[in-house]
């Protein structure tokens, strides 16, 4: 919707777009434009109505003969899913266009103000009107794009099968791309959480990578290997696209978190039974756990964004009744290859693990583990700059974010051979492949 403002207008109709504006005031000399966040549709389960993510468009409507810097808030980020997130966040920015991913950088006069709930950030616009500018939490990854991926892969040299594994609530396919002719099934899932764009972008760095996108189908050698022998991979890359097209931060098109979806909440008969997943609720969830428990799962990714720590991390399984030594071993010695490979993927910082038989089974990595007995972790990527290598101006972004699903194959190679082993196999590991109990504080 665009703003009242004579000399401002802002707008996200477009496909991702959140952002509406609230009112235009001048404060201390400065005009200052107030957006507020739509949030997500009521997640049922979680009681609440989720909202972080935000990309709009700003457009000067007169051709001022001076430049001009305008402040922009954010009115509502004090109400946001995870406030304590804004500290430390950069607000992305293009004045391009926008399908770019390496046209977007980091406002580093982005601030939070806990005291009023604002997030907000000053931009200068060139005389002349110069144009639009795009504000975004993370730049978007958009269902053109999308759309452009899947195209790009069913066309690809390399022999794989793009399917639907069924539609979402919108009607949108659930795309899946099987590839490779190995015994141990791969299975990798992105953006369940569509606000997380970083995650598809991931999905897209591991396929050029595989099937040679960018390379008329050209593959290296390690990836050549696991597709003939070692592995068959089935590659999700948005489980969320309506979520996705409607700008929303963690739901589907009804407010379903899907993260919260992959098994059964409480005891049937119970007041709060709660059913999951359902193809009437929660179509995503639905189809591929079918889809999975006719393949079996012998290694398994689910790939997010995290709004408060400024690194990238795996959250493991520790909380299933099933996690012992050997998924123990599997989880350290496929984070310490992966490190290896990847800088920017670290060891220690990370979610608090849950207590041993005490983790929440509705989530999808613990379910996956306890389901197929398999590795299986969520990988997380930084909304803010990753502070294993940091990079104020552009931050973590998303040739970073392809780069890290480019090297996650190395990984793989690495545990290839343990995934079913019997037997203490950990004895053929070094020190460094030990697993390392991660922590969330990381500024002590």
């Amino acid at each position: 919707m665009s703003s009242s403002d004579s000399t401002i207008s802002i707008s996200d109709a477009f496909d991702g777009g959140n952002g509406e504006y609230v009112k235009t005031e001048i404060i201390d000399g400065t005009k200052t434009v107030f957006v507020k966040i739509r949030p997500d549709p009521y997640t049922e389960l979680e009681k609440k109505n989720h909202f972080q993510y935000f990309s709009f468009r700003a457009t000067p409507t007169v051709a001022s003969d001076d430049e001009e810097t305008i402040k922009y808030v954010i009115e509502n980020a004090g109400d946001a899913s995870y406030t304590v997130a804004w500290d430390g966040t950069t607000t992305f920015y293009t004045t391009t266009d926008p399908n770019d991913p390496i046209s977007w950088k980091r406002k580093l006069d982005t601030s939070y103000d806990a005291d009023t709930g604002h997030l907000s950030w000053s931009h200068t616009h060139p005389k002349n009107g110069g144009g639009s500018v795009y504000f975004s939490y993370f730049p978007p990854f958009s269902y053109n794009r999308h759309l452009q991926l899947i195209s790009r892969c069913a066309s690809s040299r390399v022999p794989c099968k793009v399917s639907s594994l069924g539609q979402t609530l919108d009607g949108r396919e659930m795309e899946c791309i099987t590839v490779g002719k190995g015994e141990r099934q791969c299975w990798i899932i992105h953006r369940q959480h569509p606000g997380e764009t970083m995650a598809e972008f991931y999905a897209e760095g591991l396929l050029t990578r595989l099937l040679g996108l960018d390379t008329n189908g050209s593959i290296d050698g390690l990836a050549t290997q696991l597709l003939q022998e070692k592995y068959t991979f089935h590659i999700v890359p948005n489980m969320c696209p309506d979520g996705a097209f409607r700008g929303h931060l963690r739901t589907n098109a009804q407010g379903q978190n899907l993260n919260r979806e992959w098994c059964d909440t409480g005891k049937e008969g119970d007041d709060d039974y709660y059913e999951a997943p359902t193809a009437k609720r929660s179509p995503e969830v639905y189809y591929v756990l079918k889809r999975m428990d006719e393949t079996g799962v012998d290694v398994f990714l689910d790939v997010h964004g995290d709004e408060e720590l400024p690194f990238n991390f795996l959250a493991g399984a520790e909380g299933c009744p099933n996690y012992g030594p050997r998924l123990e071993h599997l989880q350290g010695a496929f984070l310490a290859s992966y490190t290896r490979t990847n800088s920017d993927m670290q060891i220690k910082i990370g979610y608090e693990p849950e207590e041993p038989g005490k983790g929440r089974m509705n989530v999808c990595s613990n379910q996956i583990a306890l389901r197929y007995d398999c590795l299986a972790v969520t990988l997380e990527m930084p909304f803010k700059d990753c502070m294993s290598n940091p990079d104020p101006e552009y931050g973590w972004n998303p040739c970073r974010a392809k780069m890290l699903g480019w090297s996650v194959l190395d990984a793989l190679a690495y545990v290839h051979p343990y995934l079913r082993e019997e037997g203490e196999f950990w004895v053929n590991f070094g020190k460094e492949d030990a697993y390392v109990r991660p922590t969330e504080n990381y500024k002590d």
